[in-house]
Formats: C-alpha cells, sequence, structure tokens
C-alpha cells in the first residue's frame, strides 16, 4: 500500500525508523558516499535488531527472546563485556560468561 506524500501518520512505523536511524547514526556519522552509507546501515540494523531493547516489547529485542529476571545472587557479580560498532559510534554491552 503507498503512502501519501506529506503525510508522515499514515507510516508511523517507518517514520519512527527513520527518526531512530538519523538520531543514533547519521547524525553522528559522516558519509562519504553510497557504499559507506550502505556498509553503516547493515552495522546499525544487526545491533538494532539482536541487540538493543525496544520498549514496546518490553526491554527485548525484534530477533531475541525476552530477557529472564536475574536472581539477586547473580546481580552482584555481575561483569559486562563491551563491544564497539562502526569506530565506537554504537557499543553492545553484554553480560560476560
Amino acid at each position: 500500500m503507498l503512502t501519501g506524500v506529506g503525510m508522515p501518520r499514515m507510516n508511523a512505523i517507518m517514520e519512527r525508523w527513520v527518526r531512530t536511524l538519523r538520531a543514533e547514526l547519521l547524525d553522528r556519522t559522516l558519509i562519504w558516499n553510497q557504499v559507506h552509507l550502505r556498509h553503516a546501515l547493515r552495522e546499525y540494523e544487526r545491533p538494532y535488531n539482536e541487540h538493543r531493547t525496544h520498549r514496546s516489547l518490553a526491554a527485548a529485542a525484534p530477533l531475541r527472546a525476552r530477557p529472564q529476571p536475574r536472581e539477586p545472587d547473580q546481580i552482584e557479580r555481575l561483569t559486562i563485556d563491551r563491544q564497539d560498532r562502526l569506530g565506537g559510534v554504537i557499543h553492545e554491552y553484554r553480560h560476560a560468561a
């Protein structure tokens, strides 16, 4: 279904995606050419869908199951690993094994 020109409420999901993409990636990155843009979009899409939490999904990522609640003894000895993406523009945090 085609959306009307100048009607952002017709496709609110895509409008939200574009706004998030601009705020978190494109406003912080100098894009050199189309190849660089496609690389940056691929690198951003993977953590967005597999790692980044979404408020509407109760802190779960779209392509990942909901996180299980932690016991109090697990929180006391919690270790976090950080992995940088796109030269440090995006950071991924994971619980260390």
